[in-house]
């Protein structure tokens, strides 16, 4: 709906301005009308620069979402009118992308649409989850609890992916600090040795002379090497959106040595914290499972969860699948198979969860401890052993002459 820009006055001769939406002029002057204020001008809103250009957009933030779905809860449980929650809401929101959505998802509710169905409208913001438990809420008649369910879970899952975020940052910016120092050594250093080298007149030692070779060959061709790195990662990137190709790449990232343990407690994690939050909300097993396997965020575990799925739906327990994938350990489906037992398979999905999240802390705590000493040596060594190189000739020609 448009937004329009208004100047009047009140009936005691007051002036006043603001915005309205409305679907047309003469909705906002009967709207003013109606509020006791004589319209004087009445224009269209224009739009921001950030609407011709959706790139300059502010992108919605997971916690944008978490802090949404924690205040709406509270505003319901307070007795608030779910319009009335929404308009607070969107005149709060310091992101403008997101409270024009939230405008949008209320005006849709204003015209009959229900709250799942307006928030459907939106998946890049709130994933099928999200949805599904809300609608649960709303046939329950528990939509504060769910939303504060969903804040909580959504609270955990962030604070899940930054340690694994924060695990892997450090090797690679170690790596690219390396690949920047060895480029810059080779393209400016050892040039101006190369000079001095030739003035010597004497054979250079093997390793300087590779030294000087790969610096020649990184000056003739480094924009052939940068264009081949792009075209690599380009092709990487095209490869992982195939099906064959996404699921290689998933394997292989399971397998890995340092991150395939630690992204199976991950996944772990994620599997049992969802599905705990999804049963205790009242959403079924089978449907549960199937949106759990959409944001597995790997296409080894999605396959697993999907025939875990297909075995519930003959007749199975969840644990004799489970077993059968060899991703989840033993005692995870012990445990959820004494939670079957029991009636109390959720709250045994929540301990698991906690469990294994205390379970990554750990593993990350590992291998950053095992990745730090193994990278400043490997960085040390590197650089170290081209100065060397660079200084052998120097340790000869002393030697000689001493």
């Amino acid at each position: 709906m448009p937004i329009f820009l208004w100047s009047g006055t009140t009936r005691k001769g007051e002036s006043k301005k603001g915005e309205i939406d409305a679907v047309d002029e003469a909705a906002v002057k009967g709207m003013l009308r109606r509020q006791g204020y004589k319209a004087i001008t009445v224009k269209k809103k224009p739009k921001d620069l950030e609407e011709y250009l959706p790139f300059l957009q502010k992108k919605v933030s997971e916690k944008d979402v978490v802090v949404f779905a924690r205040i709406f809860s509270t505003m319901i449980n307070a007795g608030l009118p779910l319009i009335q929650c929404l308009d607070l809401l969107a005149s709060q929101e310091q992101n403008k992308t997101f409270a024009k959505i939230i405008t949008a998802i209320k005006d849709d509710i204003s015209g009959g649409a229900t709250l799942t169905e307006s928030l459907a409208k939106y998946p890049a913001i709130f994933d099928q989850l999200f949805v599904n438990l809300v609608a649960a809420g709303e046939s329950g008649g528990i939509l504060d609890v769910i939303l504060g369910r969903l804040s909580s879970y959504m609270e955990k899952a962030m604070k899940l992916k930054s340690k694994v975020k924060g695990a892997m940052t450090y090797p690679l910016s170690v790596l690219v600090i390396s690949v920047g120092v060895v480029s810059l050594l080779l393209l400016k250093v050892i040039p101006v040795f190369q000079t001095m080298f030739e003035g010597m007149g004497s054979k250079l030692p093997g390793p300087t002379q590779f030294l000087v070779d790969a610096s020649q060959f990184m000056q003739s061709y480094y924009l052939y090497m940068g264009g081949a790195l792009v075209a690599a990662i380009y092709a990487l990137k095209r490869i992982n959106r195939t099906d064959k190709g996404e699921i290689f790449i998933d394997s292989m990232i399971l397998k890995s040595p340092v991150f395939g343990p630690l992204l199976k407690k991950v996944a772990v994690a994620k599997f049992t914290r969802t599905m705990s939050t999804m049963m205790s909300s009242g959403v079924p097993i089978l449907e549960g499972l199937g949106i759990v396997s959409k944001t597995a965020g790997n296409r080894i575990i999605e396959a697993a969860l999907i025939k875990v799925r297909q075995s519930i739906s003959e007749g199975n327990t969840i644990a004799e699948p489970l077993a059968e994938t060899n991703i989840f350990p033993s005692m995870v489906v012990q445990m959820i198979a004494v939670g079957e037992a029991t009636g109390a398979l959720d709250a045994m999905l929540s301990k698991i969860a906690d469990f294994y999240d205390d379970e990554v802390d750990a593993a990350v705590d590992a291998m950053t401890a095992l990745l730090e000493p193994f990278m400043m040596v490997f960085l040390g060594g590197v650089v170290g052993g081209m100065i060397i190189a660079m200084y052998l000739p120097i340790f000869q020609m002393a030697a000689a002459a001493g």
